[in-house]
């Protein structure tokens, strides 16, 4: 499971997720790079999604996992489009929370509002509207958590790459993202499941989690 920017692995312990999947799956939770108890590089070339992919499958090859569902929250959506390019033959099924492949973070925008938005602004705006999540970032931390952010920019063919991994692929948004309209759209356009839950783009994951969780599953056990 990937979390999102700004957060940990630890949003899916507190929304509910890690155990409500944990009844018969071995669930691996993995603090991003920039993020918790991970590495905090500040070099712009650690955060590109090769070398970010290349990171969790570590992990994988790390714990003997020979393939696995893969769970990507906002961030952890974007990941996961690198892994679907780099081992689709070991992923049984990707589910992207919160993240539109092809617009990425330019799907949450508000009408009217023109990308890219400046990390320093993403992080003023979450110190403002959740402070108790941000509040282990450090000014040493900024580097890295800013380009994490900006290399997000890179969606180069997305789409195809989810098409021709061959498996199958869950979009999953909050009834309040202004994400979700957009995913819904993609997702009927290539054939890929929508999954829509209660909350917003963060509360889909922390504030609904508990109830939000059982139907995650359920569109995992489907695949």
């Amino acid at each position: 499971m990937l979390h999102g920017h700004l957060l940990s692995s630890a949003c899916w312990r507190d929304g509910g997720f890690a155990q409500t999947l944990a009844e018969g799956y071995t669930v691996v939770l993995i603090d991003a790079l920039g993020h918790g108890h991970s590495d905090k590089p500040s070099a712009s070339a650690a955060y590109q999604l090769a070398h970010r992919a290349s990171e969790v499958i570590a992990v994988l090859d790390a714990i003997g996992a020979e393939n696995c569902h893969l769970v990507g929250h906002s961030m952890g959506g974007w990941t996961a489009v690198g892994l679907a390019r780099a081992i689709p033959g070991r992923l049984l099924s990707v589910t992207l929370g919160g993240w539109n492949p092809v617009q990425g973070i330019a799907a949450g925008l508000p009408a009217g509002v023109k990308g890219p938005i400046p990390f320093e602004r993403v992080l003023s705006m979450a110190r403002a509207t959740a402070p108790e999540l941000v509040s282990w970032v450090t000014a040493e931390d900024e580097p890295g958590l800013r380009a994490s952010w900006e290399a997000m920019d890179d969606l180069d063919g997305a789409a195809e790459v989810l098409l021709e991994c061959g498996q199958p692929v869950v979009l999953w948004s909050g009834r309040d993202d202004p994400r979700g309209m957009s995913m819904q759209t993609l997702a009927a356009q290539y054939g890929w499941t929508m999954l829509w839950t209660e909350g917003d783009h963060l509360t889909v994951v922390i504030g609904h989690g508990r109830e939000n969780a059982p139907l995650v599953r359920q569109a995992i056990e489907k695949h």
